[in-house]
């Protein structure tokens, strides 16, 4: 039952109190603000997903996949010391594969110091997997690289650095894994947003039709696997998904963060022309979608809601008891 006050018996609050109340506001404010910036963003969680393909596979076959993405270097958020870390922190989880979603390069201004690709990829070079190590490239890795953004279009200095320390970069293209059963094909897609920005002025300038800001070609990446080959595809950006065929087991992505901050659920920026549709998770629509948050930090250095994650991802059908 609810109880309504008079306005001769409402008590009004002090100068004093107001004060008070104002004080621990603020002293709250500045609390998350230090969690936000201080704590969270040096965590590092595994989330796991344990999922059985729409699409056809191999019977009995069961792949634990572990995903990196988003790992942004620089320091003092991301030293190299950190993603060694990291790296010692994957190998343990004991994956058959080990995929990475792009974005290496540091994506924000906030830092001590920016660490050069052969910094970063030197730990990354300790990564191990029975079926190998794979990666594609992300927005940030082509933006920061003025000269592949001259030429708009590769090598990258990531692209270079990831090669040199033993992992094969897929851009538009496709590996097989020797599994039984299979194989089992992963494929990576190159940036859906590789010329931008840098490059948008210079298709109109040139006159070229259309404003296209991607280097991406869906089409000719699955091409390159046999039609009726379960594939697993590696897509930085997850805008791509609704494009994606159902043929495709799995699409893993990044490049969202999960919105860096996320409140119950719900992340109010995201940088996804689908918004909360891709920003976080597990998705199953045609086929199915995980979206990582990621391990660094872009444009602000703030996470909150959403610490960073090693993604590990059980799929196929377990073994029987």
């Amino acid at each position: 039952m609810n109880e309504s006050v008079s306005p001769a018996r409402r008590s009004w609050p002090t100068r004093r109190q107001v004060v008070r109340g104002a004080g621990a506001l603020a002293l709250s404010g500045l609390a998350t603000g230090a969690y936000a910036t201080g704590i969270e963003p040096f965590w590092s969680v595994v989330t796991r997903y344990d999922l059985r393909p729409r699409a056809p596979w191999p019977a009995g076959l069961r792949l634990r996949i572990a995903a990196l993405a988003d790992i942004h270097a620089c320091e003092p958020w991301m030293s190299a010391e950190r993603i060694a870390g990291l790296v010692a922190a994957t190998n343990a989880l004991k994956p058959d594969v080990i995929v990475l979603l792009g974005d290496y390069v540091a994506g924000q201004r906030f830092v001590t110091r920016l660490l050069p690709a052969e910094e970063w990829a030197a730990p990354l070079a300790g990564l191990k997997a029975p079926l190998g190590v794979y990666a594609v490239l992300g927005n940030h890795d082509w933006w920061e690289d003025e000269a592949a953004q001259a030429r708009a279009g590769g090598p990258t200095r990531a692209g270079a650095a990831l090669t040199a320390a033993g992992i094969r970069v897929l851009e538009n293209d496709a590996a097989a894994l020797p599994v039984p059963g299979g194989p089992v094909w992963v494929a990576g897609l190159a940036d859906q947003l590789a010329l931008l920005p840098r490059h948008r002025w210079m298709h109109k300038a040139r006159g070229v039709a259309g404003t296209r800001i991607g280097l991406d070609d869906l089409a000719a990446t699955l091409a390159k696997v046999p039609p009726d080959a379960p594939v697993i595809l590696l897509a930085h950006e997850p805008d791509i998904f609704p494009q994606v065929p159902a043929r495709v087991a799995l699409t893993l992505s990044g490049h969202t963060h999960g919105g860096q901050v996320r409140l119950f659920g719900y992340a109010p920026v995201v940088p996804s022309r689908y918004r909360n549709r891709y920003a976080y998770g597990h998705v199953r629509e045609q086929s199915d979608l995980i979206v990582s948050a990621g391990l660094g930090l872009s444009i602000a250095p703030i996470r909150f809601g959403i610490p960073p994650e090693i993604v590990v991802v059980e799929l196929g059908e377990p073994a029987a008891a």
